[in-house]
């Protein structure tokens, strides 16, 4: 058994783990992260980015019928599996090989194996082949991420029943696939392949898709999924499913409560993740995550003590494992803000709103309160939409589904939140989160002057709508 001690030990590899690690070696600590599978964690190998390329590729394929009425001929269409998946590892692997390298030039020590805290600043990590290390820190950053939630008799066998990351691996087109949970993973995901040509049905057991989000953005993707032929079955329970002579059949009981058989080929379970806290070897310490998983932390991510209630000086937590919302970029920057203060400097992670992006067709961006959430926190809502059907540049680009919502306070003129459905909401975010963090008003985004044709036009138009000055539209 072998041991190293370092300033900084990092369990988890992902966007949380490998920026807290870097940020950490910028500060000039001597670091180690521990990671069994490749760096950059389930965000950037079965995550975020692979299906976000997967999402890209399906998108293209889809213009293909849009280009003919352009003028634009293309012959049939088909599509080669194999190759769209080697595309997309291709990327991955550009980009864990990245991380690699970035760690190489900040002498970041990469120990392979899975770590369990022994006691306070001590790490034993066991490798692939049994060989046990002992690792000592001054400081643990526990970024284990999350895993993908199992429903009974649906178990995971990335044959039958995918999870997210079998969904990123097919290497055959299905005719027929039931996603089971509406929400952003299923949706994102379902759209691929329905997009590439499966026919898709969506199993939600709630009222609504996307539970949390907005309706009236909600409404604009639920319009587009049934221009798709997808089926959508709202307040449905899966049941189970069988194997028959030509696939399967997932058991569902609707909110009739009759039972219905849908006749699939693959059946994706996205009903949410669950974070990777347990079996880390803090509970045999006496430190223990709350009722749903998640370690209690400060505003600096230090771990609580369960006895004092406060923050423990040796151990931290970031990214899913630290609470809502499970986000990449929220954990990237709990991991700089950990960092630093490990680094001794005044941080604390204090934004005014997390961003929220949905890679649906269309689609969603979302920051800052809702109209209804502003009014239960006490203010005085004003809301102006701008349609994307208004802009020359949607028009051109041939994606006018949708809008820009701005919700500000009626008093101080204050953005308190902006929603937008439509092409590019998720680039189109970053000037609404920078509107939020800096405070700005609804005459800040319309006196500031946009780049015209662009999409951006419609958020400084949206901000004109607030008061019914919009030039694009007619407002009475």
């Amino acid at each position: 058994m072998s041991e190293a001690s370092f300033d900084v030990l990092v369990l988890g590899a992902g966007p949380g783990g490998y920026v807290a690690a870097i940020r950490a070696a910028q500060e000039g600590k001597k670091v180690a992260v521990v990671e069994a599978k490749e760096t950059g964690g389930v965000c950037l190998t079965v995550g975020c980015i692979p299906s976000k390329a997967l999402i890209y590729a399906s998108r293209l394929y889809e213009k293909l019928e849009w280009m003919h009425t352009i003028g634009i001929q293309t012959g049939p269409k088909s599509v080669e599996m194999p190759k769209m998946i080697a595309w997309k590892d291709g990327i991955v692997k550009k980009l864990t090989t990245g991380i690699s390298g970035l760690f190489k030039n900040h002498k970041i020590e990469l120990i392979r194996g899975v770590g369990k805290v022994t006691g306070r600043g001590e790490v034993e990590v066991r490798d692939a082949a049994g060989a046990v290390r002992k690792v000592k820190a001054a400081n643990v950053i526990i970024a284990t991420g999350s895993t993908p939630i199992e429903i009974p008799g649906f178990a995971f066998d990335e044959e039958n029943v995918l999870s997210s990351t079998g969904g990123l691996a097919l290497q055959s087109v299905p005719k027929r696939m039931v996603v089971i949970g509406g929400g952003y993973i299923g949706l994102e995901l379902g759209g691929v392949y329905s997009r590439l040509g499966t026919q898709v049905t969506v199993v939600e057991a709630t009222p609504g898709l996307l539970p949390g989000n907005d309706p009236d953005l909600i409404q604009v993707v639920a319009r587009k999924l049934a221009k798709q032929k997808v089926e959508v079955l709202l307040e449905t329970k899966a049941k189970g499913y069988t194997k028959t002579a030509d696939g399967l059949a997932c058991v569902v009981l609707t909110k009739e409560g009759r039972e219905k058989m849908i006749p699939c080929d693959k059946i994706l379970v996205t009903v949410g993740r669950r974070p990777n806290s347990r079996g880390l070897g803090l509970e045999e310490l006496g430190i223990r995550p709350n009722e749903k998983g998640f370690f209690d932390v400060d505003p600096q991510r230090r771990v609580l003590d369960p006895k004092t209630g406060a923050g423990l000086p040796w151990l931290w937590a970031i990214g899913d494992v630290a609470g809502q919302p499970m986000l990449a970029h929220k954990a990237s920057h709990e991991g700089i803000v950990a960092a630093e203060a490990i680094a001794g400097k005044k941080v604390a992670f204090d934004p005014r709103a997390v961003p929220a992006v949905i890679f649906t067709d269309p689609e969603i961006s979302s920051v800052g309160y809702t109209e209804e959430q502003a009014r239960a926190k006490g203010f005085d809502p004003v809301v102006g939409k701008f349609p994307f059907g208004a802009s020359g540049r949607a028009m051109a680009l041939g994606e006018t589904e949708g809008f820009a919502k701005i919700v500000a306070d009626k008093k101080t003129d204050v953005v308190l939140g902006v929603h937008i459905v439509g092409p590019e909401a998720s680039e189109l975010a970053g000037e609404s989160i920078l509107a939020l963090e800096m405070g700005a008003t609804t005459e800040d985004l319309a006196r500031t002057i946009h780049a015209h044709p662009t999409l951006p036009e419609t958020i400084m138009e949206a901000a004109e709508a607030v008061h019914g000055r919009a030039v694009h539209i007619f407002q009475k």
